[in-house]
């Protein structure tokens, strides 16, 4: 934990000012939910055109973890009022499900709707006549929140506080290696999909009959993998190619019957199937160099015997995604070196040691920027990690708007709890994505700890390894489990960021 001193709430002459809430994903109407319990006033930019935009995107998909882990205390206490009933606590969602059930009767709610203001995408966040090289009053001056709206006007709002829970959603990491852009990727984009299509439903015409490539190695790869198959078998011709940069995907199959998650372990056992039985074209260690797009679409890759070459007709990346941090340029952040989370976090999250099973909970002090009352919070705030949890982000907004209003007693005490083998997803990362998702960084490191292992780069919970160590071996089925803090060393990297000698030799085991 942080040694930050205890702040009072902000006082006047601004304390009548709203907080400014960046994105109505999950984790921003939990937001809202929670500065409204505090006594305090929200004001919801939300860029969609509507609550929760970025999950309806992948509302196709399932979510591992049940209704239990999804819905925010205040936002439950707050629907509830109105006569809201909660869904079966142990029945899976899908997306479309997680909006329709639970977002948008939340985004209609009277106190949600008077604030929430959704087509209006905010452009920056700095504070009044102030840019980020001015220290002097910083503190007790209001920030200024400047919006775009759909008919393309700009208009400024003061505020007293800012809340970003954009997300990650927009913003999907490059296909090449390196972190870059693969040559001759931006041509090619006529001929790359979003992540997770929806290609047995929406965007069947695009993907049936055609030669189909699938990039990345983790539970979003895995699910549209699975989807691709069930779409072979009404479209024969179609053809399933799988490219991923490691050199074995045995440990994404996963622990089968041994995950704490049946949902999961099923997952990687057809999977498993489907490879081995020809279904699933698989190509291991390729590492994307170049595209040539024409009539059909050329792709590149390093392997460890020459370059190799793939020819298809569309690619779906499921790579993970990155925060965009363009907008708070004038915001003083102090961010992770390595996966720009605030650098608190970094540590605790960082996906080379740890999956969302391994992570603390955590609130407003780890989440604090050298910006006063400035926090990042759900998906974003994991930066490039892919370990976010819906519950997760739920306590973080809990604690963060416990903060604002000047009860640091109820921001420090922090509680989760999880199933022993994390609470996951099926996929996808943030942003309008605010939810456990595997796409998050599907090309993330491998994971480490008790959590399951991935020898290519994880999803938002790596699947268990296939022969689980003595130590790390997952229960017969979730097991209740209070997450409490550790020392950064303890998580894996020295004080420098590197990884520590003791996780070294011990392999991360605990």
């Amino acid at each position: 934990m942080t040694d930050l001193p205890a702040q009072p709430a902000i006082e006047s002459p601004f304390a009548d000012l709203p907080v400014v809430v960046i994105g109505a994903g999950p984790i921003g109407l939990a937001a809202a939910s929670q500065l409204l319990e505090n006594g305090l006033t929200p004001l919801i930019f939300e860029a969609g055109d509507s609550a929760a935009a970025a999950v309806r995107d992948w509302g196709h998909v399932q979510l591992f973890s049940p209704w239990r882990y999804n819905v925010d205390a205040a936002a439950r206490r707050l629907l509830e009022a109105g006569g809201w009933q909660a869904p079966d606590p142990q029945v899976l969602p899908t997306g479309a499900e997680l909006v329709q059930q639970y977002l948008e009767p939340l985004a209609r709610t009277a106190e949600i709707s008077a604030a929430l203001h959704t087509g209006s995408r905010v452009l920056a966040v700095s504070r009044v006549g102030l840019d980020r090289t001015h220290a002097a009053g910083r503190d007790t001056t209001p920030f200024l929140v400047r919006v775009q709206t759909a008919d393309g006007s700009i208009t400024d709002h003061r505020a007293r506080a800012v809340i970003d829970a954009s997300g990650t959603w927009s913003r999907p990491n490059p296909l090449g290696q390196a972190g870059l852009p693969a040559l001759g990727e931006h041509e090619a984009a006529p001929m790359i999909s979003r992540p997770l299509p929806d290609v047995t439903g929406r965007d069947r015409d695009r993907f049936a009959g055609r030669r189909v490539l699938v990039v990345g190695a983790g539970h979003s790869a895995a699910n549209t993998l699975l989807s691709l198959a069930d779409l072979a078998d009404s479209a024969p011709h179609t053809r399933i190619l799988w490219a991923v940069r490691g050199a074995s995907v045995t440990r994404l199959y996963g622990g089968g019957d041994l995950d704490g998650l049946p949902a999961r372990g099923a997952l990687g056992t057809r999977l498993r199937n489907l490879v081995e039985a020809g279904r699933i074209e698989l190509h291991t260690s390729f590492t994307i160099t170049g595209f040539k797009a024409a009539d059909s679409l050329l792709v590149t890759g390093s392997t460890p015997d020459g370059d190799s070459s793939l020819e298809v007709d569309v690619l779906i990346p499921a790579t993970g995604f990155r925060p965009e941090l363009e907008m708070l340029r004038e915001i003083r952040l102090d961010l992770d070196p390595a996966v720009e989370a605030p650098r608190a976090l970094g540590p605790l999250i960082d996906p080379e040691f740890h999956s969302c099973g391994t992570v603390p909970p955590h609130g407003a002090r780890l989440l604090a920027h050298p910006e006063k009352d400035f926090y990042i919070v759900g998906m974003k705030s994991y930066g490039r990690a892919p370990t976010f949890l819906l519950a997760t982000g739920y306590e973080q907004v809990r604690s963060v708007a416990a903060a604002l209003a000047g009860n640091w007693a109820a921001a420090d005490q922090l509680e989760l709890e999880l199933p022993e083998t994390g609470v996951c997803s099926t996929d996808l990362g943030g942003g309008g994505c605010d939810t456990e998702t595997a796409a998050a960084a599907d090309e993330a490191a491998p994971s480490s700890c008790c959590a399951p292992q991935a020898e290519e780069p994880s999803s938002c919970c790596a699947p268990q390894a296939e022969e689980p160590s003595s130590c790390c071996a997952a229960p017969a089925g979730p097991q209740p489990v209070s997450l409490g803090f550790a020392t950064g060393s303890a998580h894996g990297r020295s004080g420098t960021g590197e990884r520590s000698e003791a996780t070294k030799t011990s392999g991360g085991c605990c």
